[in-house]
Parts: structure tokens; sequence; C-alpha cells
């Protein structure tokens, strides 16, 4: 089984969550830019984070097999925090980076007029570079953040056929592939979807553009969470084909829309910028 975890967080994750995931299957990876946790105080911190999706994630998921590639954004919770809106202005250079395959995390948390402009903006910003968009729906209140959303996207110059809704569930899937967007589910313990309930949205409404996450971060997560649904799928009776489409052939037809997905993986370099993954000497 072949996996490509289209939203995950290692920056959140151990070389020992790197091991196991290659042993599951994992060999691709999609990081978007996200909330820390702790709240960012100045654009300077978001672009170290940035730069850290750029450089040190790629090499360290390199060491144990895995191509690592980001997505990049002002995420939906801050910007609400006006002392983090001027990283809107200083995005540009950053999606003119080769690792960067779509827009994002994007989207809404509480729905707020900042919100709003943050999530306008960044849209016309991957229109500008040629860039898909990866959306953030709201945790409370979906099916309302799912339509306010839709409303945005459609008056922007991203067709929602360049857009992928993610964090949906059951109250929310209908409406969003009628869209005509991709259609992402993260599967985490106790807050989002889990494996049973993937296997009957699966079920009722196909394999064709949905992609399956673990969204694993600094939170109650499982980096392996796909490698699980795909074993589901399978005790479910779909075939190896549908899940190699779920798992594999979806995430890579849609990061390829941004003509930067790269998946031939190089032997990896020893140091980046003379740092390795070891600690405490050669």
């Amino acid at each position: 089984m072949r996996i490509f975890d289209p939203h995950i967080h290692m920056t959140s994750r151990t070389t020992g969550d790197y091991e196991a995931m290659y042993a599951a299957g994992v060999r691709a990876v999609v990081e978007p830019s996200f909330w820390l946790g702790q709240p960012r105080t100045s654009p300077a911190s978001f672009f170290d984070y940035f730069d850290s999706l750029l450089g040190w994630e790629p090499f360290r998921a390199a060491q144990y097999g895995i191509t690592h590639h980001c997505t990049l954004a002002l995420n939906p919770k801050e910007a609400n925090d006006p002392r983090c809106t001027p990283v809107l202005d200083e995005l540009p250079r950053y999606l003119a980076k080769d690792p960067v395959v779509a827009v994002g995390e994007i989207g809404y948390d509480s729905m707020t007029p900042a919100e709003d402009t943050a999530l306008a903006t960044q849209l016309q910003l991957a229109a500008d570079h040629g860039l898909p968009a990866l959306v953030h729906t709201p945790h409370r209140d979906k099916l309302t953040g799912l339509r306010r959303t839709l409303d945005v996207v459609r008056e922007s110059a991203l067709p929602c056929e360049r857009v992928l809704l993610d964090h949906l569930n059951e109250t929310t899937v209908a409406e969003a592939r009628n869209s005509g967007a991709w259609l992402g589910f993260s599967v985490y313990p106790d807050t989002k979807m889990d494996e049973a309930r993937m296997v009957a949205l699966l079920k009722q409404h196909g394999t064709e553009r949905i992609l399956v996450n673990s969204a694993a971060d600094w939170g109650k997560s499982d980096p392996l969470k796909t490698r699980k649904v795909g074993d589901a799928m399978l005790e479910a009776g779909f075939s190896d084909d549908d899940v190699d489409e779920v798992l594999w052939r979806n995430p890579v037809a849609f990061y390829a829309l941004s003509g930067r997905l790269d998946l031939h993986l190089t032997q990896p370099e020893p140091l980046h910028e003379g740092n390795s993954i070891l600690r405490g000497g050669e």
C-alpha cells in the first residue's frame, strides 16, 4: 500500500514518527502551515517557520525515504491578530518557492471579518501564482462555515476545481461535492472523523476527488491514520485500486495542479545548513 498524507504537521512530530510512517507505506507528505498553539506575536516568527517548512522538514523527511512538500499561508486563527496580518504582504516571495504546492491552510476559524479578508486575499494570491488552495473549514458550525467559504471562493479568481475543502464530515460532504471542489477528510482521534465513519462516507459518496489525511500535529493525533483507513477500506470490501485512488492518486492529482509536485526522492544530504538529525555527536 502506497500512501500520500496530504495534510500532516510534521514540525510537531518526531523522527520515530517518520520511521513508523515509512514502515506503514507513507512515501509522500504535504505539510500545511498552521497555528502552533502558542500565539505568534510578529511576522518574523512566521518567516522562520516558513523557512523550516521549505528546508529543514524536507531534509528530515528525506532521511526516512519520504518526500515532503508544503503549503504556506496566514492561518485563519491568526488572521484575527493585527500583529500577524503583515504576513500577507510578504507571502508572495515564499509562494514562488518550488516546494510550495498550494496556498494553505486558509479559510475560517471563528468566521470574522478579518478572516473574510485574509481568505479573499490569499485566494487571489493562489490565482496569481498558479497554485491551488487548501481551505480549512471551521471546527464549529461547519455547514455555515462551508457555505460562507464557498461564497468567497466563487467570488474569487480561483476556480472551485482548484480548491481542496478540508476537515469535512457528514454534514458538509454533499454540498462540498456539489461545488466541484476536491474533498478532504481529517481522520483524527476523538474530535474529527474516524476510520469507520470515513469508510461509510466512501461507500455513500465514492472515491472520486476524495483525499484522506491524518492532520497529525501537537494534539492528540496519530500519523498512521491514513494507513488505518486503507486497512479499514480493504476490510469493508474496497479494492486495492480504490485504496490507491484515495490514498495516493487523488492527492497526487490535486497537488500536481501546482505544476511543482516532485515525488522523485534523491539520496539525501547528510547535513542541512551544517546540522544533522543526530544530537549529541557524530
